[in-house]
Parts: structure tokens; C-alpha cells; sequence
């Protein structure tokens, strides 16, 4: 029985590009192309995604600009000052009187309502 001795360094580090070797280390070599690609791939995937996650965060930010701009817009044109102006032109005015209080004593009937 012939013994094989055991290999050195540079057993491991010279060359040997023969076509059995590299038939031999055909499937290896295709694996490590094949996970190269997948690297590459989800590199290009993920920043694809980061693009796509600022882009949204600028549109957000700017629909938030918008609403308080609405906003502010909205409390402006509500307040009574302003919605009297807008009235006015249709001729209602603001009541110069205070308000007057009805009350209805105990016992007494309204007309016109049906219990």
C-alpha cells in the first residue's frame, strides 16, 4: 500500500489550470458565480429600495407642508371677522342684540307639538 504523503504549502499554491481540474471544480467554480450574482443583485435591489424610501419621505414631508398650510388657511377664513365679510355680500349682518331667553313654566301646553 503506497501511503500518501501528506501535502505542503505549495502543493496549495501553485496553479494547475489541467481540464481535469477544472472539470473537476466545475460545479464549485458555478456556485461561486451563481452567489456572485445574487450578491450584485440584491446590492443593486436594496438600493433601488433606499431611492425609492427617500423619494417617499420627500413626498410626505411635502404633503405635510401642505395640510399646514391648509390648515392655517382653513382657522383664517372661519374665523367670524372673515366669515362676516363673505356674508355681507349676501346681506347678513352680525346681531347687534344680545340673545334673548325663552322659558316655559311647568304645567303650561305648547301648542302645536304632540306627545
Amino acid at each position: 500500500m503506497a501511503k500518501n504523503k501528506p501535502k505542503e504549502l505549495k502543493d496549495y499554491l501553485t496553479l494547475d489550470f489541467s481540464a481535469e481540474t477544472v472539470l473537476k471544480n466545475l460545479p464549485f467554480i458555478l456556485f461561486i458565480g451563481l452567489i456572485g450574482m445574487m450578491y450584485i443583485m440584491n446590492a443593486h435591489y436594496s438600493e433601488k429600495k433606499l431611492w425609492q424610501i427617500q423619494k417617499y419621505e420627500n413626498e410626505i414631508e411635502e404633503l405635510k407642508w401642505e395640510y399646514d398650510a391648509i390648515k392655517a388657511n382653513l382657522m383664517y377664513q372661519t374665523k367670524q371677522s372673515e366669515v362676516a365679510k363673505v356674508v355681507e355680500s349676501i346681506g347678513l349682518k352680525n346681531s347687534t342684540s344680545t340673545p334673548k331667553r325663552i322659558t316655559v313654566k311647568k304645567g303650561i301646553e305648547i301648542k302645536g307639538t304632540e306627545e
